[in-house]
């Protein structure tokens, strides 16, 4: 594969700017590196606003040192491998984990990489201070011809995946990750707040591929919630949060007893009482994971989670590499269909135009990326 010495790159050069269009050197990758020519990036589907309002919503968590190359979902095929990387070759079908830690601390050796205060998003943000040396070490995301990752962030995806439904792997990977906290599987009754959004549609396209008895799902559009429920009729319910109490909805298709688990997907501006009506759901010994990122303090009744035994997480590493591999797996065996995502596909070129009309979209079923 001829590797070009240069390379067209989208970079933000000012905190709610527009994105320019730039030539830079191709990078090249270090020993245990790979360099992936991008085929696809995911676009966050909120992108726009937080790009522009980044120091009001996430003043904790930095950017890299701008003029940056954004992308935090990239998919392509292998370009080169360092020359430490052996199972690995130019032409592989590939998704990155964005996820980077730095790999030596006590956290990283016991595979809580998320727990390590270096840890960053490659093509987005850091998670403290610290995230700044592993920005200079993966300065690059994919919005750019080529990026270079580390081959332990790598994902082979199978040939019925197209690089437009692998750019989709990391909130499909949130909420995959997140009922993989639970336990779920056969027997369990899974709520999942925000059903019909970008992570909700990701537990349930991977809720019924792991076996969950039945699926309940909340939201606002109710012809966005039919649609969800005509996925699997008989194991999904779908209520609006128009019509009353999700913790009476819960109930009702419980016997009384709630679920086994609580996925809450709603967003920032998401309303604390659908998360409280939620946490009101679970039954005694229930977990709750929170990966929607709802802010602001929350009221919760602390005693009551002590006295019915229950757990709430948060949950917000993307996906680990291996559950990237699981998912893109259970494709391959034809376990799991991508095939009802609308993939919208732009050129690099209009980047701009793409991010501000995102807005726009069939809710989760819509699939922004850009092809560069």
């Amino acid at each position: 594969m001829t590797i070009p010495q240069t390379m067209i790159a989208a970079r933000m050069h000012t905190v709610g700017g527009e994105l320019r269009l730039e030539t830079l050197e191709t990078p090249r990758p270090g020993d245990m590196d790979v360099l992936v020519r991008v085929k696809a990036c995911g676009i966050v589907p909120n992108l726009g606003n937080i790009l522009a309002n980044w120091t009001t919503w996430f003043p904790h968590m930095p950017l890299p040192p701008l003029p940056a190359v954004f992308g935090l979902d990239p998919a392509g095929e292998v370009a080169a491998v360092g020359r430490q990387v052996h199972g690995l070759k130019p032409g592989d079908r590939v998704y990155v984990n964005p996820g980077r830690s730095c790999g030596s601390c006590r956290h990283c050796r016991r595979g809580d990489t998320i727990s390590c205060k270096h840890y960053a998003f490659q093509g987005y943000f850091g998670f403290s201070e610290h995230a700044m040396q592993t920005f200079a070490d993966y300065p690059g995301g994919g919005l750019s011809e080529y990026m270079v990752a580390p081959a332990s962030a790598i994902v082979r995806i199978p040939d019925n995946m197209d690089y437009g439904q692998a750019a989709r792997l990391g909130y499909l990977g949130t909420a995959y990750s997140a009922l993989k906290k639970v336990n779920a599987g056969p027997g369990d009754t899974v709520l999942v707040n925000g059903i019909s959004g970008t992570l909700g549609i990701g537990a349930a396209i991977f809720g019924l591929a792991m076996g969950v008895n039945k699926i309940l799902g909340t939201g606002r559009d109710k012809k966005l919630l039919e649609e969800i429920k005509a996925l699997a009729p008989n194991r999904i319910e779908v209520f609006s949060i128009t019509d009353g109490s999700v913790a009476d909805f819960a109930m009702k298709h419980t016997d009384g007893e709630g679920v086994d688990a609580f996925l809450d997907c709603l967003g920032p501006g998401g309303l604390h009482e659908t998360f409280r009506q939620g946490l009101l759901s679970l039954r005694r010994g229930g977990i709750a994971v929170d990966i929607g990122a709802i802010a602001g303090p929350v009221e919760i009744d602390v005693h009551r989670l002590m006295d019915r035994n229950q757990r709430l997480y948060g949950s917000r590493a993307w996906l680990t590499t291996a559950e990237g591999q699981e998912m893109a797996d259970m494709v391959g065996s034809g376990v799991v269909d991508l095939s009802l995502l609308e993939t919208q596909s732009y050129p690099l070129a209009d980047v701009n135009s793409a991010i501000s009309g995102i807005a726009q979209r069939h809710g989760g079923f819509s699939n922004y990326v850009i092809c560069p």
